[in-house]
């Protein structure tokens, strides 16, 4: 063998192993090579992506083919970070693209691409950030909680002695005002608090609960509101405590019949997912629950702060649903999700089915 095809044989491993995806273009944006990695990304044999316009694969952000164009004329390298990218397929991408001309003597001028996918990456971030930022919450609403109740306390038990010693009994309507807004004021402190018992797990069918709150729904959405459903029948069994996911999916429910008013439509939808991480734990198989109205979304200015307790988009809203909601699905495991843009807002509920890897 010679030492040429030994080094060619080394650099087709290399790139037959590498993680990155490595596609190779012509001066017409045409697919000349992609390795196994590119292979994953387009979902595409090399065999059938050859020849192919990369115009006809990829979607991207309109500057994305004239810069193409323009490193194929000048030369000039670039990269893009977090470049959102939607494929073959209408699957969606986030990745680092790296872009460099191919000028080398007595061969023809190409493209060679580098796509990195991140959006794996990011997303565990946000989960992390999500699960941090909720626990920090929680953390100062208990600290908060206990200062309050002491004195409250004081203030309920001392109304109580007072109205025994006062003779008039219009004079303990003001002291019934007082416990009546003392005992007012510690169930707003309990319902921010959320539940305070741990999970009963049982074999429980996702889809009976499901099916629980979509029942309760109907009874209070208007006439004009649909509620779709699409599940998938195969998906097993979870240990659960089902009053607890009745009441997180049911408080998502709520909020949705909120947003979409007398008419509109909320699909409730479950896929299982395999290989997902949530927070820091890997699951080899999870239980997605969306919840997706076609509502007007969520202001941008709340979306990062919605499962924070009292903030809420809706002036008679009292801001707890979706903060005891995250509680309840962290108690199992699991994460509630958000995503909202003018017309589709979707909750995502992740609860691992059976261990995590």
């Amino acid at each position: 063998m010679s030492a040429v095809s030994h080094q060619e044989r080394v650099h087709q491993r290399v790139l037959d192993n590498l993680t990155t995806a490595v596609m190779v273009l012509d001066l017409e944006l045409v697919i000349r090579y992609i390795n196994p990695a590119c292979e994953m990304l387009l979902a595409m044999s090399a065999r059938k992506a050859h020849g192919k316009s990369l115009r006809h694969l990829i979607m991207g952000p309109d500057d994305l083919f004239p810069r193409l164009e323009a490193c194929l004329r000048d030369g000039h390298p670039f990269t893009e970070r977090e470049l959102h990218l939607t494929l073959f397929g209408q699957r969606e991408y986030i990745v680092d693209c790296t872009v460099t001309a191919l000028i080398e003597p007595a061969q023809p001028r190409g493209l060679l691409l580098e796509l990195v996918r991140i959006d794996r990456q990011l997303r565990i971030n946000r989960e992390e950030t999500l699960i941090a930022q909720h626990n920090a919450a929680r953390a100062i609403i208990r600290g908060l909680a206990h200062e309050v109740k002491n004195p409250l306390g004081g203030l309920r038990g001392a109304a109580q002695l007072l109205e025994r010693e006062l003779p008039d009994e219009q004079l303990t309507e003001y002291t019934r005002i007082i416990i009546e807004e003392a005992d007012r004021l510690q169930n707003l402190l309990d319902r921010m608090l959320g539940p305070n018992t741990l999970p009963k797990r049982v074999d429980t069918n996702i889809h009976h609960v499901l099916e629980r709150v979509r029942q309760l729904a109907a009874v209070e959405a208007p006439p004009g509101v649909q509620l779709v459903r699409d599940y998938d029948p195969s998906i097993p069994n979870l240990e659960a405590d089902a009053d607890q996911l009745i009441q997180a999916v049911l408080n998502l429910v709520r909020n949705a019949l909120q947003a979409v008013g007398e008419h509109g439509s909320i699909t409730l939808r479950t896929r299982a997912q395999r290989q997902i991480t949530i927070g820091h734990e890997r699951h080899r198989l999870v239980l997605v629950v969306e919840i997706v109205d076609n509502g007007p979304g969520i202001p941008p200015e709340i979306q990062e702060r919605i499962f924070y307790p009292m903030v809420t988009g809706r002036a008679d809203g009292t801001g707890l649903g979706l903060s005891i909601a995250q509680s309840l699905i962290n108690r199992h495991g699991g994460l509630i999700e958000c995503s909202s843009q003018p017309g589709e807002t979707v909750f995502r509920i992740l609860l691992p089915l059976g261990e995590h890897k």
